[in-house]
């Protein structure tokens, strides 16, 4: 049985190392997979849902896709393609709309987040995000999402609509999407806060590694990442009450793909003037074809806008026939 695997992100701003060894990582090997068929979007709909710069939209939107293809994505393989681009997200979006309660959404833990206090006067974009989200998936009949621990809320949104459309129009029509384990992903935090997640919003860009750092960059950010005076132990149990050293050595043993136990057999007793070194080399061999990729990519637009048309059309092709298919069972006169 094939795995109809959906994901993407939003096309806020730079990408950054934990972006990469928490999802692009992943996806790169999910794609590799036999059985597999791969759709990662540009998710574009759901990032005016909050105020954003209009200016920008494009340009990030094509960085977004450059940074999919220079970690391994291979568009030949899988497609990328931009969310707005294929009407069938918009059109779902509202067939499923109809069926999703209030109260449901009132519930879900980012609208929490994102609206604060002012949640009356929040949009409805911001409040339907989870039904777009539910539409993304759907319209492609996927049958496996890799998500973090924020979307989990929004993928069991997504299952209970396949599940109340199957059963309210009598038809085995949508899957129920399935949550993508890849086992656990390193939780990357912040350079200057081990307690804060890396973050694209974040002020200062010394808190995180942006993919589209060089080597000098990223050896000075991680130089003068937060650390303590203690050595480094032996046991990962003894890092507890230390955030930034357990960040580091998280960071290397995603990098290296080993173990954090296995990092600390090798570094025990040693200082971080010793340590970083390492990670700069590391962190530089690993990242440094990506942001060459990226750099090449980034220099050639049109290169990146032709990918993504055949991403699109590809996309729109599966779409398509899903939500003819989907009008015709909720009784729409045919088109």
């Amino acid at each position: 049985m094939t795995k109809r695997i959906l994901s993407g992100m939003q096309p806020t701003s730079q990408l950054h190392l934990g972006n990469y060894l928490g999802a692009l990582k992943n996806w790169v090997k999910l794609q590799e997979e036999p059985d597999a068929h791969c759709l990662y979007m540009v998710a574009d709909l759901h990032a005016v849902t909050v105020p954003y710069e209009k200016k920008d939209l494009a340009a990030a939107t094509r960085e977004i896709a450059a940074a999919f293809i220079a970690a391994g994505i291979n568009p030949e393989k899988s497609h990328i393609f931009v969310q707005s681009s294929v009407p069938g997200h918009s059109q779902l979006m509202w067939m499923l709309a109809t069926m999703a309660q209030m109260g449901k959404l009132e519930r879900m833990t980012q609208f929490k987040d994102k609206a604060g206090k002012n949640a009356e006067r929040a949009g409805l974009g911001l409040f339907a995000y989870p039904v777009l989200m539910a539409a993304d998936i759907l319209v492609y009949r996927a049958t496996h999402v890799p998500v973090g621990e924020d979307q989990k809320q929004h993928l069991e949104l997504s299952r209970e609509l396949a599940s109340t459309f199957n059963t309210r129009y009598g038809a085995d029509f949508f899957p129920q999407p399935e949550p993508v384990i890849t086992g656990p992903a390193p939780r990357v935090m912040s350079l200057r806060d081990g307690t804060q997640k890396m973050s694209k919003s974040a002020e200062s860009d010394m808190t995180r590694i942006n993919l589209t750092d060089d080597a000098d960059t990223i050896a000075k950010k991680i130089k003068k990442a937060k650390t303590d005076a203690d050595p480094l132990p032996e046991k990962l149990d003894d890092l507890t009450g230390r955030p930034e050293a357990l960040n580091l050595v998280t960071i290397y043993a995603a990098l290296a793909e080993k173990s954090r136990e296995d990092v600390l057999k090798s570094f025990k007793g040693q200082q971080f003037s010793a340590f970083k070194p390492a990670l700069v080399d590391l962190a530089v061999d690993k990242l440094g074809p990506i942001t060459a990729r990226m750099k090449d990519l980034m220099s050639d637009q049109a290169q990146i806008d032709k990918i993504l048309a055949k991403g699109n059309e590809k996309a729109n092709d599966e779409a398509g026939p899903v939500i003819r298919e989907a009008m015709k069972i909720m009784g729409f006169f045919p088109g």
